[in-house]
């Protein structure tokens, strides 16, 4: 059976990084959106990439970024994965999706329609909860029954939004995504990772992962 992935977001230092990928964290993001309270710069991000595993995916996160910005910044801090908020197109996430993996998100806003999901086969998928102003770490949960459909469309689904140690069971089992997103749910202050938090954080889903595979046997 396949375990749900954990992604780790709003990474900015080499302790929480190394932390994140040692309690089994699959992929870990790197917030470059300036007005964001977790953004560092590439450089920063490139001497964190350089000190975790390999195996572990680095994700540049972005918020209507240029291709052309993003292909620059991403090469600098070394990433491989791209995650694209805003409005990006599917035709720029095709052009992206030659060089990296790509990541499309999406809020789950009145407007959001799951089927639009279908447009982006080029990429994975995550979906978050809407914020007027902050895209990402808002602490708040996403449309979980909007989400499930959503993943219908996607090849590989991630949710996000609001998710902490106490909903991530449910949220597995209401939404059967492919990984799940966490970022404010495990910190002590924004962009300052609580350990404990993330190793409870872990320990809950590989406990929804047990649960859910038993329930298919």
């Amino acid at each position: 059976m396949t375990s749900v992935q954990i992604k780790i977001c709003g990474v900015t230092n080499v302790k929480d990084a190394g932390a994140s990928a040692e309690m089994g964290a699959s992929m870990i993001g790197f917030n470059f959106y300036p007005q964001s309270p977790r953004y560092i710069g590439p450089e920063v991000a490139r001497r964190i990439i350089e000190a975790i595993p390999p195996e572990v995916c680095a994700v540049g996160v972005f918020v209507d970024a240029s291709a052309e910005d993003i292909r620059n910044t991403a090469d600098a801090a070394g990433v491989r994965c791209v995650q694209l908020h805003g409005r990006a197109s599917p035709d720029t996430v095709s052009e992206l999706a030659r060089k990296f993996r790509v990541i499309r998100a999406f809020s789950t806003d009145p407007q959001f329609r799951p089927e639009e999901v279908s447009l982006f086969g080029d990429c994975d998928v995550l979906v978050d909860a809407h914020h007027p102003n902050l895209r990402g770490g808002t602490g708040l949960t996403c449309d979980w029954p909007a989400a499930r459909t959503a993943r219908f469309f996607a090849r590989f689904l991630i949710l996000s939004g609001g998710l902490t140690v106490e909903n991530v069971g449910h949220a597995i089992a209401a939404v059967a995504p492919h990984a799940v997103d966490v970022c404010s749910g495990v910190e002590s202050a924004p962009g300052v990772k609580d350990h404990k938090a993330i190793e409870n954080f872990v320990t809950a889903v590989r406990t929804a992962n047990s649960f859910m595979n038993a329930s298919r046997a």
